[in-house]
């Protein structure tokens, strides 16, 4: 539908399927809507399998969850609209995707990463509702751990994908050079491998 500005700048009728696919994601306004649809998927998943234990630990948690969630829908409302309407008569076709971002690697590697990133929202959520409900225990630990690891390994497995798409792209070293998105896709990743560390010794110690 090229009467929205962000399908005219991202896609064209001469795109392959897959590639008009990742166009969804090829551009800040679509990333930021697979996040939010992502996170709205896992707190959806939190209260389903939350539901009926530890409701204090539960709520705290699904409330900082539509927090996030909130703060996501007002950047996609107020600074990153992608329904806007193109400023004209409507077009007969797009721009298309930059041919860089043509690559197989875009189909899967920014949805890995924004899978992690909405999965380690949850062991956030848990933790901060543990301390706001004043619990020392290590039950939200327990209650995130499959959380935790499988947002890790999304995480760095869409790392690992995003470095051999920099390098079949740019070459040797191209990863660092290929966007900030990319690199700051490192931190989280090794925030998390710290986390999972500290955790295990909290549960496993009590320390």
């Amino acid at each position: 539908d090229f009467s929205l500005l962000y399908v005219f700048e991202h896609s064209s009728r001469s795109l392959r399927n897959a590639y008009a696919l990742t166009a969804f994601w090829a551009g800040q306004e679509g990333s930021l809507l697979l996040w939010t649809w992502l996170l709205a998927l896992s707190t959806l998943a939190v209260v389903w399998r939350n539901r009926r234990n530890a409701p204090d630990l539960s709520s705290g948690a699904t409330f900082v969850l539509m927090a996030n969630t909130a703060f996501f829908l007002g950047l996609l409302n107020f600074t990153s609209d992608p329904f806007r309407p193109f400023p004209g008569p409507t077009p007969a076709d797009g721009y298309g995707l930059n041919p860089l971002l043509q690559n197989p690697g875009m189909v899967i590697h920014p949805p890995l990463l924004f899978m992690g990133y909405a999965g380690l929202t949850v062991p956030f959520a848990f933790a901060l509702a543990s301390l706001l409900a004043g619990r020392r225990d290590s039950l939200w630990i327990r209650k995130t751990r499959s959380w935790t690891l499988i947002s890790w390994f999304l995480l760095g497995a869409g790392i690992l994908l995003g470095a051999q798409w920099a390098y079949v792209e740019l070459g040797w070293g191209g990863y660092w050079a290929w966007d900030p998105v990319e690199n700051a896709s490192l931190l989280p990743w090794l925030t998390s491998t710290a986390f999972l560390h500290s955790s295990i010794v909290q549960d496993w110690r009590d320390s």
